[in-house]
């Protein structure tokens, strides 16, 4: 069924299970409408307020003194990314080493790929069960509270093996994205560094080895998301990303001049600005269960405006698959002891594709899962 007759003709209960298949979401089309299809429509205690949200103040930490070693500033960021991540989990990182001319590119060439009709960009559809590939919404997987945006994520890999992952991705998937591919493999080497530097950082603040966290993590497969959120004449009525903690490791994100990220804290929806020149980031579940539970994963979502499309670049720091995720013993005593079950990240992400929509509760109830399915065995 053609989206516009979904549109004209919203499916009733009976038929809902029927059409959920066939239900698109095409950007192009779907902007300009009004009559918003039910699946899109979220219910009234998680619609967005539709006042603007308070900033959040988010500590903004320099890496540049923090990169080259100076003493001072290695003890200064320390605390300060310590108390974020006691907090809430989220900071900025400014004069971070990435060049500024591949952040520009890599935003750039979002709209190449975003702004080619659907049926081009289905060349590159995720498969059901799967973390990677083009995505329309989660059309397909869930019958309700669709989020209004595309998406297009794909592998990396730091493994010296590997080291074309991304290129070969896009050259597999079609020989218009070979530049893409390019564009996207540098951008991905620059954000592993980064997260690396960032994990050397997160160590010292956690008082175990500045390398501990940093060696865990360098031969990292992780996961590069690229968010594309249309316009949508009723933005008081969905979402851009429903609210979640991200199970990954570590997010950075980079968004383009249009606002839309929110973050809860203290009981309240707080705006994170849009800022070129920073680096948005923030822990996410995998690594609440690496620091034991000391730093936090905090839920945030974005919302949607009815003028401007919105960007955003996301790399997901991730262990190596086979990896045991497990506090290390400096961060576990009598007072504090072990919170979460060891695990692997290979086992969680297929949790969080085939088992689970992720939310605010996403590493409990994993956690619950493994120990349930370990007791039966």
């Amino acid at each position: 069924m053609a989206i516009d007759c979904i549109i004209n003709n919203p499916p009733t209960m009976s038929s809902l299970k029927e059409q959920q298949t066939s239900l698109v979401f095409d950007a192009l089309v779907l902007q300009h409408e009004t009559n918003m299809p039910q699946q899109f429509i979220w219910p009234d205690h998680e619609k967005p307020n539709s006042q603007k949200s308070k900033e959040l103040d988010v500590p903004t930490l320099d890496l540049g003194g923090f990169l080259s070693g100076h003493s001072g500033a290695v003890k200064e960021a320390s605390n300060l990314v310590r108390e974020a991540c006691v907090n809430h989990g989220f900071f900025l990182v400014v004069n971070h080493g990435v060049d500024a001319s591949l952040i520009s590119d890599a935003q750039r060439y979002m709209d190449l790929f975003f702004e080619l009709p659907l049926s081009k960009k289905q060349r590159a559809q995720r498969k059901v069960g799967e973390s990677c590939g083009y995505a329309s919404s989660f059309t397909g997987r869930f019958s309700s509270k669709l989020p209004w945006k595309e998406t297009l994520s794909f592998h990396f890999s730091a493994e010296e093996n590997s080291y074309n992952i991304v290129e070969e991705y896009f050259k597999k998937t079609s020989e218009e994205f070979v530049q893409l591919g390019k564009v996207y493999q540098d951008y991905c080497h620059a954000m592993s560094k980064l997260s690396l530097g960032i994990m050397e950082l997160l160590g010292i603040s956690l008082g175990v080895s500045r390398t501990h966290f940093k060696e865990f993590f360098k031969d990292n497969n992780s996961i590069m998301r690229l968010n594309y959120y249309p316009p949508c004449q009723k933005p008081d009525l969905t979402l851009g990303t429903g609210p979640h903690c991200d199970p990954t490791s570590l997010t950075i994100l980079h968004q383009d001049k249009v606002s839309g990220l929110e973050v809860f804290v203290e009981n309240e929806w707080r705006s994170i600005t849009p800022n070129s020149n920073a680096f948005v980031v923030n822990i996410g579940d995998t690594f609440m269960a690496l620091s034991n539970g000391r730093y936090k994963s905090c839920l945030h979502r974005a919302v949607v405006n009815n003028k401007s499309p919105r960007k955003s670049l996301a790399f997901f720091l991730c262990p190596k698959r086979d990896k045991v995720v497990s506090a290390p013993d400096e961060l576990v005593d009598e007072n504090n002891p072990r919170v979460y079950p060891d695990f692997t990240w290979s086992t969680f992400l297929e949790f969080t594709q085939k088992h689970y929509r992720a939310d605010m509760n996403t590493l409990q109830a994993f956690s619950n899962w493994v120990q349930e399915k370990a007791s039966r065995t």
